[in-house]
């Protein structure tokens, strides 16, 4: 008798313990799943988050203007690698000799005039689409454009995007006011447009296609970009990225119209000119200003 008890105290000993070790089982499982399920949830929330700063970021870029200075550029880094221009009749072949024009935005500043040293150095002929700035300031910065023989071009008055964009009207009154400054500190009645953001930008209130109708009853040709050479981003590229940028696509196209910018804030591309045209020249490639004759690059190619 005293067997059978001791025998039945050990089963119901051992049924505790497994029982014990069923519940830590079952609770170390329910833990465990507990903080993985916490953990993925942060983590989701935490790309949602990131999302929607970047969104929010994107946003800002699209939208920036300048509340301090009505002639300060807004960031143009995010059409960098927005467009690329299909056009079959301008890959390039075998044989090809490149023509590569280069063009310079948001000038004229203190680097302008650097630019316009090294092009000279190399008897290199550029368009430069300018900005409306100060004339005592900087009107022998536009002079000088014309009479090293650059081609001159408009990028707007004052480069703010819900200003210029607002609507047909704000368009029209800063397309004369820059065309009229060019016109009376040069002389260069300019018919060479580049539209702030390119032809196809996503941040004017206006159809585009009212804009185009415009410059085209001025008589006005509108010239977008197949090349970049990444100097708009905020990321700082250094002078050789800024070279590599342009000389890998440089080769695809037989002509090549390639977006620099003369701004203040560009001392990178200031510095990586020499080499740039160095690398130009090494590839045959023909470095020209915009003319009359030169292939008309565009972003938006059918107006509706």
């Amino acid at each position: 008798m005293g067997n059978s008890n001791e025998e039945l105290e050990k089963q119901r000993a051992k049924r505790k313990r497994v029982a014990k070790m069923k519940r830590f089982i079952v609770t170390t499982v329910l833990v465990f799943m507990l903080v993985t399920i916490s953990a993925l949830s942060f983590l989701i929330y935490e790309v949602f988050s990131l999302q929607r700063q970047l969104n929010a970021l994107s946003q800002q870029v699209y939208t920036a203007t300048d509340v301090a200075d009505s002639n300060e550029m807004v960031d143009d880094s995010y059409l960098d690698d927005v467009y690329r221009v299909e056009d079959i009749d301008n890959d390039a072949v075998e044989g090809d000799i490149p023509k590569v024009y280069l063009t310079f935005d948001d000038g004229p500043s203190e680097n302008t005039e650097e630019i316009l040293d090294i092009l000279d150095d190399y008897n290199v002929k550029a368009t430069f689409f300018v900005v409306g700035k100060d004339v005592e300031e900087y009107g022998d910065a536009y002079r000088r454009i014309v009479e090293d023989g650059h081609t001159i071009g408009m990028h707007s008055y004052v480069h703010t995007y819900d200003k210029l964009y607002a609507s047909k009207e704000s368009f029209v009154e800063d397309y004369n006011k820059i065309h009229q400054l060019i016109l009376d500190v040069t002389g260069v009645d300019t018919k060479y447009y580049r539209f702030p953001g390119g032809s196809s930008n996503n941040v004017s209130n206006v159809s585009k296609s009212e804009l185009i109708n415009f410059l085209n009853e001025q008589g006005v040709v509108y010239y977008d970009w197949n090349v970049v050479a990444g100097d708009a981003t905020a990321i700082a590229f250094t002078s050789d990225d800024i070279i590599d940028n342009v000389m890998s696509d440089v080769v695809k196209y037989k002509t090549s119209v390639v977006l620099l910018h003369d701004a203040s804030n560009k001392d990178a591309t200031v510095e990586a000119l020499p080499g740039l045209i160095e690398a130009l020249q090494a590839e045959g490639a023909m470095i020209l200003p915009i003319t009359d004759e030169t292939t008309v690059i565009h972003h938006v190619n059918v107006v509706q």
